[in-house]
């Protein structure tokens, strides 16, 4: 078939180099499974990159990184759409799905030390150090067992933040998420992993999430065979455990999750922002036990025809579950109090701000 008879499926993505990394590689696992049909990319600037003086909890938007390219969805501008699964809130807008979750990179987060403190772990750090993070959740974490360090916040895309670690002389270490650090190629630049009894990840932290219209059957069926089973049951019940706390960029959530022999894990936590409350729980399901499951109505708006209604329900089933866990232990005034305090550094912030 020739290029000029071929149909064109419409991608769209964010315009950081990261985004540009993540999108072009589903680009070319599309065009090499799909010879009969051409990718074209557009690019777009959404709120998250645009609004770079403020902490993501400041800016007061849900879908920082993702409804610019919602509404280019939506009026049918592009047929799909490449994000970050950590970026995507657990409610999309109406008569959208997400149509694949790709296999997950490492999720864990990495220390990205300043030359001068190379050799340095974030335990043997001097005390006083600055480590730059744009996460309520890793600053939590990090205030929790890092007592000596200073924890501050940093925007701007990976490269932006690098340049600033590199050159201003604030930063002594920035954490960043190693799947980014990763497709970036700047694995070298790693000092530290941070493992989960230190620095439990994002819900869908290293995951690809591919959106599209729940109507288009037609590109649904062309994501199918991308997404990978295991992540994607991870996911669900993470970003169930999410939707049923109402967490997000306000307050400090964090998961674990794997899936081995059958059997789901997830464990959650919530901490107040100094750290110095926190409750984690973990729960476990197998996903061949599917007797008394309430029917889930929307598995956090991910779709999957290679996968079976019941073991999704499970996994959203668990999320929900450790959820309650969690709440029944005092979560959710812990989070309540976190979300009232950044709303309250909010107000403080937006006072202080000079005027345009």
């Amino acid at each position: 078939m020739s290029e000029i008879t071929k149909p064109t499926i419409r991608v769209g993505s964010r315009k950081s180099q990261l985004a540009l990394i993540q999108s072009k590689h589903v680009l070319e696992l599309l065009t090499q499974r799909y010879e009969d049909k051409s990718f074209h990319l557009e690019t777009m600037t959404t709120i998250g990159d645009e609004v770079l003086d403020r902490a993501l909890s400041q800016i007061g938007e849900k879908s920082l990184f993702t409804r610019e390219l919602e509404v280019a969805l939506e009026h049918n501008k592009v047929d799909l759409v490449v994000h970050s699964l950590k970026d995507m809130p657990t409610s999309l807008p109406i008569g959208m799905v997400i149509g694949a979750i790709l296999e997950r990179e490492d999720p864990r987060d990495a220390v990205i030390m300043s030359p001068k403190f190379f050799e340095c772990t974030l335990a043997t750090l001097p005390t006083g150090s600055v480590v730059g993070t744009s996460s309520l959740r890793r600053a939590a974490q990090l205030k929790r067992h890092f007592p000596h360090l200073v924890i501050q916040d940093i925007r701007g895309n990976l490269n932006t933040r690098l340049r600033k670690l590199d050159e201003e002389g604030t930063y002594a270490a920035l954490i960043l998420a190693t799947a980014g650090v990763k497709r970036m190629n700047w694995e070298s630049r790693i000092s530290e992993y941070l493992n989960t009894d230190v620095s439990m990840y994002a819900i869908g932290q290293g995951a690809l999430g591919i959106e599209c219209r729940e109507d288009d059957m037609a590109t649904r069926q062309l994501l199918a065979p991308f997404s990978h089973a295991e992540t994607l049951l991870c996911c669900v019940a993470e970003r169930a455990f999410l939707r049923t706390l109402e967490g997000g960029c306000s307050a400090p959530v964090a998961v674990e999750s794997r899936f081995f022999d059958d059997v789901l894990y997830l464990k959650g936590g919530v901490w107040s922002l100094d750290g110095k409350r926190g409750i984690t729980q973990s729960l476990d399901v197998k996903l061949s036990d599917i007797d008394d499951v309430p029917p889930a109505q929307s598995y956090t708006a991910v779709v999957s025809s290679q996968l079976s209604n019941s073991r999704l329900a499970l996994a959203e089933w668990l999320g929900v579950s450790l959820a309650g866990k969690i709440v029944a232990l005092g979560g959710g005034i812990i989070l309540d109090e976190a979300k009232k305090e950044t709303e309250q550094r909010n107000l403080v912030a937006a006072n202080v701000r000079p005027s345009k």
